[in-house]
Formats: structure tokens, C-alpha cells, sequence
């Protein structure tokens, strides 16, 4: 495993400043964002792609810091019922897969996407229930006649670019949020479509994360280090689904917190353990979206919790047994 941050915490830095910062603090590799709502503060994947010096000036600058490229991130939606929106969304994507094949990275993080309800639906419509037989009308479009559609286009795109891992943050408001719909769009599409496994996201849905990970196994392709903080009083009276915004957080049943904030060493322990038994070795990658602390205190202490948790070798021979 390799210890890796997501770029957006440092946008207020210049690139290079920003992997100076992250080799300083023992970091091994970098997630970039480079479109969708990551942003471009750090690299823009369309402008890098008409320019390949600034491909080539990224390269250096990875090598100098002694980094690596652990993912492109361009999450966005882009079966977004307006078409402009959605239009956004898919060049940053195509974009993100070209730059990241012409780094030497084969992943790509994003969304899966929410359409609406219908042709002439202005906004995305999530489904979070069965009934009236409404919802699983509009499920049914969603996913037959738009989301499935989208995706086998997009994963044969992918493949003629050199993306091997197009990895979903299953992320309540799209419509792959949890472990069953994202294998529901990967028996869709192909194995190409597989997880950027998110536990902020999966622990206020009650999702236990280790048994998501032994349930998604191999098609684990990334993984976001980020913690989620659950309100037990808040909860107890309203449940977890809220809109409330992220800046009340006394009032909101849960927020994002650091990792080891949320939940301690213990449970990040078992989900790191998890990780390892499922065959994933891969980048362990710091998302900081913790409204209680700066983006520099809220990542340097998830990189000190982390690197006392992570499996970095492997085991070799079991002399034990």
C-alpha cells in the first residue's frame, strides 16, 4: 500500500509547491484532481493535453519530489439531464483519461452520474425508495435507457485511450452510492467499472466498510482515506438522511471528519486489515473535508494516524504455520 493525498486540499498552493509540501510530510504518491469538481487550481486535463510541455514539466515535477501519480480525479456528472451541464462534465472526464494514460497511470476517479427523471427533466433525480411505483419508474429509465447506455460508450472510449480502472466514489445523490449498484453498472458494463472505495460515504448509509470491502473484493480499484463523525443524538431524532448544510455542524446528523476523528485506530485497523485480505495494494488516499480543521492540521494529522495504520509490506512466508 502507498499513502496518497487528494490535490483539492492544497488548491491554494502553486503545483509545485503543493508536492514540495507533500514529500515533506513522507507522502508517496499524489491524486490529482484535474477537472469536474476536484477543479483545475493544480492542472487543467484539457489545457495539459493541447500542450504536452506542461505533461512533461508534471512528470519532473513528480519525479523530483519522488511522488507518483496515484489517479485523475474528474468527478462530475455527466448524464446530467442539462445537456450543457452534462457536456462539462464528459469532456473533463475523456480529458482525465487521456492525461492520465499519457502520465502512465491506467485510473480514473469520478461519479457515476444521476440523470433526471425523464427527457425533459431539468435537474438530476436521486431514488432513495421503492414506493409509489413512481420511483421505480423512473429507476428503470435512469438506468436502461440513460446511466447503462452512457457507460458502455464511455468504457469502450476508456479502453481505445488506455484507462484499464474507471474507479466510482459511491456517493449518495448518483446513482451508484452503494456496494449493489456499483456491481450492478460493472455486470453492466464490464470490469473495467470498479470502486473508489469512500468509507466517509458508506458509514452514515449504516454500511458496515469491511464487509463492503469483502464484498467488493477485486473490484476495489482505489480507495479514499476520509471519516465520517455520526451525531448519535441528532440521529436518533431525524435518521441520516439530511440537507441540512455541512458548515451546521452541531445541528446535522453526521459530517466528514479527518480520519481518526470519526472513528478510531481500531476501526481503521479492520478496514486497512480488510483491504490487505481482499488483495488490495494500492493508494490509501487522503480526502480532507473536515469543517472542524485547516486543510494543513486536518492532513498532516490524517497522515500521521495513517502511516501508524497502513500495511505497507507483505507478509511473506507464513514460518508459523
Amino acid at each position: 500500500m502507498n499513502l496518497s493525498v487528494m490535490s483539492p486540499v492544497l488548491n491554494k498552493m502553486g503545483l509545485e509547491e503543493a508536492l514540495a509540501y507533500l514529500s515533506s510530510l513522507g507522502v508517496d504518491s499524489v491524486e490529482m484532481g484535474a477537472g469536474g469538481t476536484p477543479g483545475k487550481a493544480h492542472v487543467d486535463a484539457i489545457d495539459y493535453i493541447a500542450h504536452p510541455e506542461k505533461i512533461e514539466n508534471f512528470k519532473n515535477l513528480l519525479e523530483k519530489y519522488n511522488l507518483k501519480l496515484s489517479a485523475i480525479a474528474c468527478h462530475g456528472n455527466p448524464v446530467h439531464p442539462n445537456k450543457e451541464t452534462a457536456k462539462m462534465y464528459h469532456d473533463d472526464f475523456v480529458a482525465g483519461m487521456k492525461l492520465a494514460v499519457a502520465m502512465g497511470c491506467d485510473t480514473i476517479i469520478g461519479f457515476s452520474g444521476c440523470p433526471g427523471d425523464c427527457e425533459a427533466s431539468k435537474r438530476p433525480n436521486w431514488v432513495t425508495c421503492s414506493w409509489p411505483d413512481d420511483y421505480k419508474e423512473i429507476l428503470e429509465w435512469q438506468w436502461n435507457e440513460v446511466l447503462i447506455p452512457y457507460w458502455k460508450e464511455t468504457a469502450a472510449l476508456a479502453e481505445e485511450i488506455g484507462i484499464k480502472k474507471i474507479a466510482f466514489e459511491m456517493h449518495p445523490g448518483f446513482c451508484v452510492y452503494n456496494p449493489s449498484t456499483l456491481m450492478r453498472l460493472r455486470e453492466a458494463v464490464g470490469d473495467i467499472i470498479g470502486a473508489n472505495f469512500d468509507p466517509s460515504h458508506l458509514f452514515w448509509q449504516g454500511i458496515d466498510p469491511c464487509a463492503a470491502i469483502k464484498y467488493l473484493g477485486k473490484a476495489i480499484y482505489h480507495f479514499h482515506a476520509k471519516d465520517t463523525k455520526i451525531d448519535q443524538y441528532n440521529t436518533a431524532v431525524n435518521g441520516v438522511l439530511d440537507t441540512g448544510g455541512y458548515g451546521d455542524i452541531s445541528d446535522r446528523s453526521w459530517v466528514f471528519r479527518t480520519v481518526g476523528y470519526g472513528h478510531g485506530a481500531d476501526v481503521w485497523n479492520n478496514i486497512i486489515s480488510a483491504l490487505k485480505a481482499a488483495g488490495y495494494d494500492g493508494a490509501i488516499s487522503i480526502e480532507h473535508e473536515d469543517g472542524l480543521m485547516s486543510p494543513k492540521e486536518g492532513l498532516e494529522k490524517a497522515v500521521a494516524f495513517l502511516k501508524n495504520v497502513l500495511i505497507y509490506e507483505n507478509p511473506g512466508e507464513m514460518w508459523w504455520a
